[in-house]
């Protein structure tokens, strides 16, 4: 489910981190559903529990999972997180697409680009 990449340079914790966010954002990991306790998800993957805990206790400031006393962690409703994360997107998009105007990239270029990624995609 969870995979690390010791060649990225990112704290393993972020890591862990952005590939829950994703697993719930892409519906993976619907409302309600359990994620692994903290000891068996650190003996899978070889990690120091601290780390563990450390990236449920992000994900849980931000909104994507919520704890139970005595039960575990759990995929939060994110249907309010969809907007704020799109606003965020859209504000990275907004800066990239400020600086691949001032490099001289067209609009019809990043069209385009994003189309192909797109297509390539569904592909997957």
């Amino acid at each position: 489910m969870i995979l690390i990449d010791y060649k990225d340079r990112r704290p393993l914790y972020e890591q862990i981190v952005d590939r829950f966010q994703a697993l719930i954002l892409k519906g993976i990991l619907p409302t309600d559903t359990q994620l692994p306790s903290v000891r068996n998800l650190a003996i899978e993957l070889s990690i120091n529990p601290n780390t563990i805990q450390r990236a449920y206790g992000e994900l849980e400031r931000l909104g994507y999972i919520y704890s139970v006393k005595g039960k575990g962690n759990f995929a939060a409703d994110i249907r309010n997180l969809i907007p704020q994360q799109e606003a965020a997107l859209f504000k990275e998009l907004d800066a990239i697409t400020d600086k691949a105007l001032g490099i001289g990239i067209t609009y019809e270029r990043l069209i385009f680009h994003i189309k192909t990624r797109q297509e390539e995609e569904k592909l997957k």
